[in-house]
């Protein structure tokens, strides 16, 4: 035979669920409540790690915590990544990265997955690259460099960085899309790559312009398109490789922020919202403009799209080139 509950019984159940709805928010009033490690993968000094720093010191400033970027390298970044996917999901451990954290994981040898293992607060900034040949070569866009691949399979050679890089994948994005068969040619480096493309022994590269376009001024390199959708603001004269005759071809490097998977959305929505304002400050950019980046300061949702998009992309392009890690 049933009964009713106990008033009492009612009464604490009551108060528990209205505990559990409002304890989210109250983390998001107390956030921090430690100092916060925001974890960069790659060496002190470059993009990923300016940004990173620029963001770290607002934040300190607007929570009156303690942000700081703490360096961690090796494996290609695995190190430092596999780190933050592991950390509570707290806030209180962060991850800002390339988008090789995205291109790495496409051959599917990483321990972690951006989709699965992180929670996206924002994209930080955008990177569109350039694409530029040797002077010997007779070609002034890329349609004409798609037309000699298709006339002479096999014979032009595209430098890379390192084989499964982004300019790596970005290559074989290209011949993807356009049909073509082209041979790439893996340095340590872009240092290396560049005299070997002005001197002719390597046609072309996909890198970034502000190593690239010194070299183009130079005279040594000549770039005859930009990589991403819309035409890049430092490089407005500048055709994309879509309108180009390579339609749907579409890559820009960006920088991104995330948190472990887990993490309270309003926790999430707190740091990207300052962060995207950390974005704002004048210094900033104006160091930003330089370098040829653009501010992006998406929200959480637009970075998990990019991130699922991407990895997408770069798993069909690692599957048709035949690529192993």
């Amino acid at each position: 035979m049933m009964t009713d509950c106990p008033a009492r019984t009612v009464l604490r159940a009551a108060l528990l669920m209205s505990s559990i709805g409002t304890a989210v928010p109250c983390l998001a009033q107390t956030y921090p409540q430690r100092p916060v490690r925001i974890v960069v993968p790659v060496s002190a000094g470059g993009g990923v790690d300016m940004t990173a720093r620029a963001v770290a010191q607002h934040l300190s400033t607007v929570f009156k915590q303690t942000f700081v970027v703490d360096n961690r390298t090796g494996a290609g970044g695995s190190i430092g990544i596999e780190l933050v996917a592991k950390a509570p999901p707290d806030g209180h451990t962060l991850l800002v990265s390339s988008s090789g954290f995205v291109t790495n994981a496409a051959f599917g040898r990483e321990k972690y997955d951006p989709s699965r293992d992180f929670q996206p607060v924002s994209n930080l900034v955008s990177l569109p690259y350039v694409m530029v040949v040797t002077p010997s070569l007779p070609v002034k866009s890329v349609q004409d460099v798609v037309a000699l691949a298709k006339a002479q399979p096999g014979t032009l050679r595209y430098a890379t960085s390192g084989a499964g890089g982004i300019i790596h994948l970005s290559s074989e994005l290209l011949t993807m899309l356009s049909n073509t068969k082209m041979t790439g040619v893996h340095y340590k480096g872009v240092n290396e790559a560049y005299p070997a493309i002005a001197n002719g022994d390597v046609h072309w590269i996909i890198s970034a312009p502000i190593s690239a376009m010194p070299l183009v001024k130079a005279g040594r390199l000549r770039a005859i398109a930009v990589t991403s959708a819309r035409r890049a603001k430092a490089l407005p004269d500048l055709p994309t490789i879509a309108e180009s005759g390579v339609p749907g071809y579409d890559m820009v490097g960006w920088f991104g922020m995330f948190a472990p998977a887990g993490t309270p959305k309003a926790v999430v929505d707190k740091l990207s919202a300052e962060a995207k304002r950390a974005l704002q400050q004048p210094e900033f950019a104006a160091r930003a403009e330089a370098q040829g980046t653009e501010i992006v300061g998406s929200s959480p949702g637009e970075l998990a799209k990019v991130v699922k998009a991407e990895l997408d992309t770069w798993r069909k392009v690692v599957a048709n080139a035949g690529l192993r890690p």
